[in-house]
């Protein structure tokens, strides 16, 4: 059973997504404001949260920032259109995924369900390149020896990208590989965790050394 943190305003979007998910056998606490939703957050300690970002009060995109500034629990958010300001928006905030409202029960389930098996893969040990260490068993990161906090999403991008140094991954590639499900070839996804994984292990995110852009086609981990 999987634990939903469910912030949205909006009272019958909110209750029909409730029993909805509760009928795919998860447990589904909600909220129906900012800052109701961040107290929550606090006490029943959810495994995904389900945020609108049209919320009244603290909106959306400044709890996803709160959230963030603490834990890297998956947020998923829903957008009520998908235009670059609320996409791009949330997810530069730190949400690790989106859903366009009005939010269909067995897409949003499938989307939970594929950012909670955002597992690494199979693990090698540990590989090291120049000031980062990743521990692909104990799944933790690290800078010049200071720890970094990834989320699921970030730490499954910087797993597949550094598993094969100086090979090209083009967009749609990770979002196969990482996100697991088709999105039409939205590149937003992946060029926001990407801005988002450098600004954690790059020491210049415009000079990245680790994770670098092939112009036209996509990303590769920077050969050592």
């Amino acid at each position: 059973m999987v634990a939903i943190l469910l912030i949205e305003d909006d009272p019958l979007v909110r209750r029909g997504l409730q029993l909805a998910l509760s009928r795919h056998g998860h447990d589904v606490r909600t909220a129906d404001s900012g800052e109701d939703g961040l107290a929550e957050f606090r006490t029943s300690a959810p495994d995904v949260i389900v945020l609108d970002l049209m919320l009244p009060g603290i909106d959306g995109f400044e709890v996803c920032r709160r959230i963030r500034a603490t834990s890297e629990v998956p947020v998923i958010m829903l957008t009520a259109r998908g235009d670059d300001f609320d996409v791009v928006g949330g997810l530069a905030a730190g949400a690790d995924d989106y859903v366009v409202k009005p939010a269909r029960p067995t897409v949003l389930d499938a989307r939970i369900r594929a950012v909670l098996r955002r597992g690494p893969g199979p693990a090698d040990g540990v590989r090291v390149h120049r000031d980062l260490r990743i521990d692909t068993t104990a799944l933790t990161v690290s800078v010049r020896g200071t720890p970094v906090a990834l989320t699921p999403t970030e730490l499954r991008l910087l797993l597949t990208l550094s598993r094969a140094p100086g090979r090209v991954f083009s967009r749609d590639q990770l979002l196969a590989d990482v996100w697991e499900q088709d999105y039409l070839g939205d590149s937003r996804l992946v060029d926001n965790c990407v801005q988002r994984l450098r600004a954690k292990v790059e020491a210049d995110s415009a000079s990245p050394l680790y994770i670098q852009t092939v112009r036209g086609f996509g990303y590769r981990f920077g050969p050592v």
